[in-house]
C-alpha cells in the first residue's frame, strides 16, 4: 500500500487527532478486516516502511512437525515443514510470512477496511477527548442545554461533546429550557456502551462553589488567599473558611469584596444561596466558635479529636441557641461539615451579651495546653 503514511496525516488533520493515534488506527483497521476476510484465528504483522511510504501486512504462519495436532485444531495459524520449504530453508519453530494483497478482494476489501477505519478512528478521537476532558474535572464549565428529559436529566452541548446534569446534581428549585446557557462543575467523564462518553455535571458540589470563589476573587486566584474548606446545602445556605499567610490581606474581607460585591456575584451564580465567609484557625476550638457564627457561644470542649472520630461539646446561652441550631438545623449541620466535627450543644444559664471578637478571646483563653499541644505535635 504505497503513499498511505501521507493520507493517514491528512487523517490526522482532518479529525483533530495526532498522526500516530490514526497510524495505529489505521493498523489495527488493516488487522481486522484482514482477519474478517481470511479467518479470525488467523495472525498477521504490519510492517510500516517509512522510507518508501508504505504500509505492509503479511500473514504469519508458524512452521510445525506434519503430524502435529495443532494442525488440525487451529489450521489458520500453521503450517507444516514440508509446505514452509516452499518458501525457503526453515526449521520447526520458524515462522514465515506471507505477502496479503487486499486488492486482490475488490470491493468487498475495501468496503471492510473502511468501516473498520471509521470505527478505530472514532475510538481514537474519543481516546483523546477523554484524556483532554479528565484533565478539566473538578474545574467550571460552560454548555447550551440542548433537551430536558422527562425525568428533569438536563443535557448539555459542550463543544464536541454533551454533558448530563441530573435532577441530583441539580440545585433545588432550579428550572433549565432549550437554548439556555449552563455554568457547572465537570464531576465525571463517563464512557457507556449505549451513550458512548459523555460529561456528567453538577451544581451542587462544594467544588463549584469553591471554583466560582476562584473565579470571581483574585487572591483566590493568584494564592494568597487560600479555600481551607466549604460546605453546602445546595440552593440554601453555604460556609467556606479562608485562610492566608499574608499579614496585609484579610482573606473574609477580600472574598466578599467591597459591599459584598464578590460574594453576591457567587451567590447569584448559585440561585441566591447564602454565603458565610469565616476565618480558618488551627486550634480547633477557635475554628468551631467562627464555625457556628452568627450564634455567639461561651466554650467550645473537644471531646475526641482523632481521624476517626471527631467530637465536640460546645456551652450555649439559651438565647444563642436557636441562632447556633439554625433553621431546621442548617446552621449546626453545615458547622459540622466544615470542621469535620460532630457537634454538640450544651444549655447553659444566663444571657449572652458578648460580641464576637471577646467570645473568640475567651475560648483561647479557656482552651486546654494538652490540647494545643497535641495538635501541633
Amino acid at each position: 500500500m504505497e503513499k498511505v503514511n501521507t493520507i493517514i496525516e491528512a487523517i490526522a488533520q482532518d479529525k483533530g487527532i495526532p498522526t500516530i493515534s490514526a497510524k495505529d488506527a489505521f493498523k489495527s483497521a488493516l488487522i481486522n478486516t484482514a482477519k474478517r476476510l481470511e479467518g479470525r484465528e488467523c495472525k498477521f504483522e504490519v510492517i510500516d516502511d517509512l522510507d518508501n511510504d508504505k504500509i505492509e501486512i503479511y500473514r504469519v504462519l508458524t512452521v510445525v512437525d506434519d503430524g502435529d495436532d495443532r494442525l488440525y485444531d487451529t489450521p489458520d495459524v500453521y503450517i507444516t515443514i514440508d509446505e514452509a520449504k516452499e518458501y525457503g530453508e526453515v526449521e520447526i519453530g520458524d515462522e514465515i510470512r506471507l505477502d496479503f494483497r487486499l486488492e486482490d478482494y475488490g470491493r468487498t476489501g475495501s468496503a471492510n477496511l473502511y468501516q473498520e477505519l471509521e470505527y478505530h478512528l472514532q475510538r481514537n478521537v474519543e481516546k483523546e477527548l477523554f484524556e483532554s476532558y479528565k484533565d478539566k474535572v473538578g474545574s467550571t464549565i460552560n454548555g447550551i442545554v440542548t433537551r430536558v428529559d422527562e425525568d428533569d436529566n438536563t443535557y448539555v452541548e459542550i463543544g464536541e461533546l454533551k454533558g448530563v446534569l441530573t435532577l441530583r446534581n441539580r440545585i433545588k428549585g432550579e428550572k433549565f429550557k432549550k437554548g439556555d446557557a449552563l455554568n457547572a462543575l465537570l464531576k465525571f467523564v463517563k464512557v457507556e456502551p449505549q451513550f458512548g462518553m459523555f460529561l456528567e455535571l453538577t451544581r451542587t458540589s462544594p467544588k463549584f462553589l469553591e471554583a466560582l470563589l476562584e473565579r470571581e476573587v483574585p487572591e483566590i486566584q493568584d494564592g494568597n488567599v487560600e479555600i481551607v474548606s466549604s460546605a453546602r446545602i445546595p440552593g440554601e445556605r453555604a460556609k467556606v473558611s479562608l485562610t492566608t499567610n499574608r499579614v496585609n490581606i484579610d482573606a473574609v474581607g477580600a472574598t466578599v469584596g467591597t459591599a459584598g460585591v464578590r460574594i453576591n456575584a457567587v451567590s447569584s451564580a448559585l440561585s441566591g444561596e447564602n454565603i458565610d465567609c469565616i476565618e480558618y484557625s488551627a486550634v480547633p476550638e477557635i475554628y468551631i466558635s467562627r464555625a457556628l457564627s452568627p450564634a455567639v457561644v461561651q466554650r467550645v470542649k473537644i471531646v475526641s479529636n482523632t481521624e476517626r472520630d471527631k467530637r465536640a461539646v460546645v456551652d450555649v446561652t439559651s438565647d444563642q441557641k436557636a441562632k447556633a441550631i439554625g433553621k431546621s438545623g442548617i446552621n449546626i449541620r453545615l458547622a459540622s461539615m466544615l470542621t469535620k466535627f460532630t457537634i454538640e450543644l450544651n444549655d447553659i444559664d444566663g444571657v449572652t451579651q458578648a460580641t464576637k471578637s471577646s467570645q473568640e478571646e475567651h475560648v483561647t483563653k479557656t482552651t486546654d495546653p494538652s490540647a494545643l499541644e497535641d495538635l501541633f505535635k
